[in-house]
């Protein structure tokens, strides 16, 4: 309940080693945190949030959470991959980026995203069958900048 998603890995006698992802329920579980740009901030600036662009908060929060969990169980699945930092706090290719969705972003405000003119929701990257998505920016190493969609 402290967490907004986290990943690992298991491993034993009976187990192959795998790596898993868990994510909350970002609109029940601190959605100031884990719903931030949909969701009012717990603390920082008081700037109104953003429309979500299913209509779902905690869906949408859901989604950025898992886009931000992806990349790091994939480049540091069982904590001993690409990060940076130290292994006891490594900082993951999304982790590095928090609170970053287009260009021009800081604390507070997510950056130049796109808007639905029809239903004010704001996205960056486009799905199957119509929907749209906020996602977070990763760490560029090659540029070693937060890189976004839009």
């Amino acid at each position: 309940m402290n967490r907004c998603g986290t990943h690992g890995h298991v491993t034993g006698k009976m187990f192959f080693k795998f790596a898993y992802i868990w994510v909350g329920n970002s609109q029940t579980q601190c959605p100031g945190q884990c719903a931030w740009p949909f969701h009012q901030p717990i603390y920082g600036p008081r700037s109104p949030p953003l429309v979500a662009p299913n209509n779902n908060v905690g869906l949408d929060g859901m989604v950025i959470n898992l886009a931000s969990l992806v990349p790091g169980t994939v480049t540091n699945p069982c904590g001993n991959g690409y990060f940076q930092g130290s292994a006891e706090a490594p900082l993951e290719a999304s982790w590095a980026c928090p609170g970053i969705y287009g260009k021009g972003a800081y604390p507070g405000y997510a950056g130049n995203i796109l808007v639905d003119p029809s239903t004010g929701a704001s996205y960056n990257a486009h799905g199957d069958h119509g929907r749209k998505y906020l996602l977070p920016a990763l760490y560029d190493p090659a540029t070693s900048s937060c890189s976004t969609l839009v």
